[in-house]
């Protein structure tokens, strides 16, 4: 299956954001969830389950100058394999302008037993826009190996580089070993960046840091034992400083 999705949000010169564009394809819905008047919240509701081996995904966001954009998603996304073997892709690609902001913060990838999924996101930032940005991968579900998984992230703020940070799971040996996840069954980041994230280096839990990046931004990496702990560890280091988010 082949869909794209393109959410466009700007604001409304009264202190709110309008979405002057919002298109989806199955199983890419998107819904806004959020009252009107303020932050746009928007969620992508699976139109079938998935992503399954050879489905290409592509979600463009783009926010303008003082807009705010909120995007989640109602469930987890579980990466089934194909019976053919073939792998299927889920590319981001989101511009934020000065003065805007976007909080992407959707729900866990879970890695399916013998599922080849890939998924590849690109933030290009201008000097003042405000990013926080969660990624949660679950290696399998109850009681199954995990697939194998590719999650690459690269962020840009000002025309310079910010982050590049790239996690392959089920695939190469030693990847569940003590240099990567140590056996963990859940593992994600988040990402701040804004005028007030940069922060000194913190052990937030035996599995989970934060560390300052070069820039306006912080990034906490973390390993857990379950889903539910890992959203603990990256929900308790955004603090109630982060401003409007998406639910959960």
């Amino acid at each position: 299956m082949r869909a794209r999705a393109r959410v466009v949000a700007e604001a409304d010169g009264r202190g709110g954001t309008r979405l002057t564009r919002m298109r989806g394809e199955t199983p890419l819905l998107l819904r806004r969830t959020g009252p009107a008047g303020g932050p746009a919240t928007v969620h992508l509701v699976g139109g079938a389950a998935g992503p399954l081996g050879g489905d290409d995904l592509r979600l463009d966001l783009e926010v303008g100058p003082g807009a705010t954009l909120c995007l989640g998603t109602v469930a987890a996304s579980v990466a089934l394999p194909a019976r053919s073997g073939a792998g299927s892709r889920f590319t981001v690609r989101a511009t934020v302008a000065g003065g805007g902001t976007l909080h992407w913060l959707p729900e866990q990838t879970v890695a399916a037993a013998r599922c080849r999924h890939r998924t590849d996101a690109t933030v290009e930032l201008a000097e003042s826009a405000t990013l926080l940005w969660r990624d949660e991968l679950v290696c399998g579900r109850h009681a199954e190996p995990a697939g194998e998984v590719e999650v690459s992230t690269r962020v840009r703020y000002a025309d310079r580089p910010l982050l590049h940070q790239t996690l392959a799971v089920g695939g190469a040996p030693g990847w569940d070993g003590p240099a990567v996840l140590g056996g963990a069954k859940a593992t994600g980041s988040l990402l701040r960046v804004g005028p007030d994230a940069a922060t000194a280096p913190r052990v937030i839990a035996p599995t989970a840091v934060r560390v300052p990046l070069t820039g306006p931004a912080c990034l906490v990496v973390a390993t857990a034992d379950s889903a539910h702990l890992l959203r603990g560890y990256l929900s308790g280091a955004a603090g109630p400083e982060c401003g409007p988010r998406c639910s959960g």
